[in-house]
C-alpha cells in the first residue's frame, strides 16, 4: 500500500482529498494544524486502518516515520479573512512549510505536489489567464502576503526540481466551492449562500461586475490526482472557465435558494482582482482534464450542505481567535 502525506487535512480540499486517496487505496497521513482546518471535516475517517493524523504545525520540522511516496502540500489559509489576520503564518506556511516538506520529499525520495493559485496572477492584465502569465501583484498591499507566499512557494519547488531533480508538480487553483467550505470565510459561494439562508442581503464588493471562475471541488480534486500522476513539472491550471460577473452571481444564488432578498453594494477591497477566468490548454492535452459539473449541479449540491447545518452554525459569525505570530 502506498503511502501519501497530505497537509492541511482537516480543510476544505484537503480533506476532500483524503477522500479521495482513501477511496483509491493509499495509506493516507492527514497533517494539520487546525488553525483555519476543523477535525469535523475528516472525523469519518478516523475508524479506518488506512488513514491516520498527525496534529502538527509544517512551518516547524517534518518528521514522518516509514517510507512516503506521496506529498500533496495544501496547509495555508486561503481565504482573506483568514489571511488578512495572520498574514506572518501565511508567509511562514508558504516558505517555511514548503521547505520543510521539500526536504522531507527529497529524504523519502517522494513525489511532491503543492498547491499554488490564481492568486499568483494577482489582478490580471491578460484575460483569461495562461500559466505563462507572470501577473500582476502588489507585494505589499494586504492580499501580497498570500500572493507573494505562493509565488515563492512556486519558486523553491521549481528550485529543488531543477537542483536536486526532485519530482515536482504544481497546481494553480482557481476559485473552488462545494461541501466542507466554511461560512462567512470571506469567499463568495459561502458568503451569498449564508446571507441567503439567514434572510440577509447579499453583499457584493464593488459594482459587481467584477468576474470569477467557480469550479466545483469534486472536479478540482479529480485534476489534481491527475496532475499528481503526470510526468508534467511546471503549473498547471485547474479551474472552470466559465465566467460569471459577481453580480450576475448573487442574482444566481437569490433564485436558488427561492428567497427575495436584495443586492447591496460596499467599496471593493484593495487589489481585488476584477477579473479571473483560466485558460485550461495545457490542463487538457497534458492530463486529458476539463470540469464536467456545470455550476447549477454543483451550486445545488453545495446548498444542501449548507442548508444541513445546525441553525447555531449558520448563525455564527467568523470570528477566529488567532492568537498572535511571536516572529
Amino acid at each position: 500500500m502506498q503511502r501519501v502525506l497530505i497537509t492541511g487535512a482537516a480543510g476544505f480540499l484537503g480533506s476532500h482529498l483524503c477522500d479521495r486517496f482513501v477511496k483509491e487505496g493509499f495509506h493516507v497521513i492527514g497533517m494539520d494544524n487546525l488553525i483555519t482546518g476543523d477535525l469535523k471535516n475528516i472525523e469519518h475517517l478516523f475508524k479506518l486502518e488506512n488513514f491516520e493524523f498527525y496534529h502538527h504545525d509544517v512551518t516547524k520540522f517534518v518528521h514522518v516515520p516509514g517510507e512516503l511516496d506521496y506529498i500533496l502540500h495544501f496547509a495555508s489559509p486561503a481565504s482573506p479573512i483568514d489571511y488578512l489576520k495572520i498574514p506572518i503564518q501565511t508567509l511562514k506556511v508558504g516558505s517555511l512549510g514548503t521547505h520543510n516538506l521539500l526536504g522531507l520529499a527529497k529524504e523519502k525520495n517522494a513525489r511532491i505536489l503543492i498547491a499554488s493559485t490564481s492568486e499568483v496572477y494577482g489582478d490580471p492584465l491578460v484575460h483569461p489567464q495562461t500559466e505563462d502569465y507572470y501577473g500582476n501583484v502588489n507585494t505589499i498591499g494586504p492580499r501580497g502576503v498570500y500572493d507573494e507566499a505562493k509565488r515563492f512557494q512556486e519558486s523553491i519547488t521549481m528550485a529543488y526540481h531543477t537542483y536536486h531533480g526532485l519530482e515536482t508538480r504544481i497546481v494553480r487553483i482557481f476559485n473552488t466551492y462545494g461541501p466542507r467550505m466554511r461560512l462567512n470565510d470571506g469567499r463568495v459561494v459561502p458568503a451569498f449562500i449564508g446571507q441567503s439562508l439567514r434572510g440577509e442581503d447579499l453583499t457584493v464588493f464593488g459594482d459587481g461586475s467584477q468576474t470569477r471562475s467557480f469550479c466545483y471541488v469534486d472536479d478540482l480534486i479529480e485534476g489534481i490526482y491527475r496532475l499528481l500522476f503526470s510526468d508534467y513539472a511546471n503549473p498547471v491550471n485547474i479551474g472552470n472557465p466559465n465566467e460569471i460577473t459577481i453580480r450576475d452571481f448573487a442574482e444566481e444564488i437569490i433564485k436558488l435558494t427561492g428567497t427575495d432578498q436584495k443586492i447591496i453594494y460596499k467599496p471593493l477591497p484593495v487589489n481585488d482582482p476584477l477579473q479571473r477566468q483560466p485558460d485550461i490548454t495545457k490542463a487538457k492535452e497534458i492530463i486529458n482534464w476539463e470540469p464536467v459539473i456545470d455550476r447549477t449541479e454543483g451550486m445545488k449540491k453545495t446548498l444542501e450542505y449548507f442548508k444541513s447545518l445546525s441553525k447555531e452554525e449558520l448563525h455564527k459569525s467568523e470570528h477566529r481567535d488567532f492568537k498572535k505570530n511571536k516572529d
